[in-house]
Formats: C-alpha cells, sequence, structure tokens
C-alpha cells in the first residue's frame, strides 16, 4: 500500500495539454493515482480518445476544450469544474512545447528567426502557462489549498543552440514559478504551493527531427546530448510521472518555489 503521505487520491486535477503525450502520460498516472482529472485540450477530436483512455478502467475524468491563451475561455472552464467538484486541488501547466519555425536549421543564425515564430513560442509557453494560473489559481486562493506545477525546461537552465524563443519562454517559466510560489505563500498561506519540473531530453513528436536522423541513427546533437548526460541515455516519458505526483502531495508540503529537473543529470555534469 501507498505511503499516504504521496496520495493524490480523490484530489481534482486540472491537466492543460492533456491530449498531447506529455499531458496524457501524466494524466493516466494521476488517473491510477486515484485523482479526479480534468483533461484540458485545444481539440475536441484529441480530448474524446483521451476521455476514453482514462475513463475505460473507471477512473473518473471528464474533457474540457479550453484555450490557454484565452482567459474567458479558461474562466468558463473553471466554472464547470467547480460546478461539478466543488473545488480545483491541482493544475498542472503541460499545454505548450515547441512550435514550427521557432527552431533555428544549422545554417541559420538568429538575424534569420521570423518574429513572428518569436511571439508564438514564447506566448505559447509563458502566458500558456501564466493566464491558467491566474484563472485557476484564483480558487486556490480562495480555498487557501492547491498545488501548481509548472513546466520548465534543460534550456531554461544554460544556454542551448537553435532554440531561442523556447528557451527564453521557458526561462520565464521558470522564473515565474518562484515569483508566484512566494505570492501565493505569503498571501495565501503554507498550503498554496508552486513548484515546476525542467525535463531533460525525452524523445518526443516536437523533438523527434533533431535528435533522430531519418534511418533512426542519432543526430550529432543527441550524440552531443547524451555525451552530457551522465546516465547516457534519453528519459521515458513516463519518469516524469512520479516526480509531478510527488510535487502536488502532502509528502512536499514544504517545497515552493522549486524547478527540480528530471534528466539523468544532464543540468549538473561538466562534461568533465
Amino acid at each position: 500500500m501507498m505511503n499516504e503521505q504521496f496520495s493524490i487520491k480523490g484530489k481534482v486535477a486540472v491537466i492543460t495539454g492533456a491530449g498531447g503525450v506529455l499531458g496524457g502520460s501524466i494524466a493516466k498516472s494521476f488517473i491510477k493515482a486515484g485523482a479526479r482529472v480534468v483533461a484540458m485540450d485545444i481539440r475536441q477530436e484529441n480530448l474524446d480518445v483521451r476521455v476514453k483512455e482514462l475513463t475505460a478502467d473507471g477512473g473518473e475524468a471528464i474533457g474540457i476544450v479550453g484555450n490557454v491563451l484565452d482567459i474567458a475561455s479558461l474562466e468558463n472552464a473553471a466554472n464547470q469544474i467547480v460546478e461539478k467538484w466543488g473545488r480545483i486541488d491541482i493544475l498542472l501547466n503541460i499545454a505548450g512545447g515547441n512550435v514550427p519555425g521557432a527552431t533555428l536549421s544549422d545554417d541559420q543564425s538568429f538575424f534569420d528567426m521570423k518574429i513572428a515564430d518569436w511571439e508564438k513560442v514564447t506566448n505559447l509557453n509563458m502566458n500558456g502557462t501564466v493566464y491558467p494560473s491566474y484563472v485557476f489559481g484564483r480558487i486556490m486562493a480562495e480555498q487557501k489549498s492547491g498545488s501548481i506545477i509548472n513546466i520548465s525546461s534543460m534550456a531554461a537552465l544554460q544556454s542551448m543552440t537553435r532554440v531561442p524563443g523556447y528557451s527564453a519562454a521557458k526561462a520565464a517559466v521558470a522564473n515565474f514559478t518562484q515569483w508566484l510560489a512566494m505570492e501565493m505563500a505569503m498571501k495565501y498561506g503554507d498550503k498554496v504551493r508552486v513548484n515546476a519540473v525542467a525535463p531533460g531530453f525525452f524523445i518526443g513528436d516536437q523533438n523527434r527531427a533533431v535528435l533522430i536522423n531519418p534511418d533512426g541513427s542519432l543526430t550529432d546533437r543527441s550524440q552531443k546530448v547524451l555525451a552530457n548526460t551522465p546516465m547516457r541515455r534519453f528519459g521515458d516519458i513516463n519518469e516524469l510521472n512520479g516526480a509531478v505526483q510527488f510535487l502536488c502531495s502532502d509528502a512536499a508540503s514544504f517545497i515552493t518555489g522549486v524547478v527540480l529537473p528530471v534528466d539523468g543529470g544532464f543540468s549538473m555534469f561538466s562534461g568533465v
């Protein structure tokens, strides 16, 4: 039997970007842990598939179409959730990621970047974290309890080539996590916590082309990543689930404002 300290059973957890790979992985993990999951995504077809998966074994889950960049959409979602379950205990700001055009090729420089792509990727990752925190965090402030988890990145912790907009946005997410953690604790009490995880390198749809060649071999970028990862491997997406659950549980009751690397040691390795 799992230590009750780590339990999230019965907690109402809102997961933005739940139709995606990372959001879906965490949602399924939370369902198994007994949480009530509100799967949010901008695409209805993604939600239909996800909610069917989440409820297949008797889990409690609903899907709500919502746009993390639209306050009115988020407020509508918040009203639906409170009407159904009466509260919001957890917010996982998973929606985000890089966007096509925002990654520079090896032969491009900063001055080749399209400003429209910069604005799109920074808006999605930064405001796509701030806006849900603003709407759902207000309910947590009224309750004087709740846990918000944001997604930062290795690119926020040290300079990384080719992804200027994504890096800047994820650095902003890390800073905002610390600021909001301070704000919530000082004004609404020690039961409202805000943390983030900084994933290392996981091969997914968004980064596959820069990490894996068409023939399945590793790109030069992948080889550099693995050379600077003491565990000498990429992560499995499911390896983020435990860290997120821990930060949402009572086991982390005195932890706020943390940006936790889940990276096989990449962020601490000097290369020597």
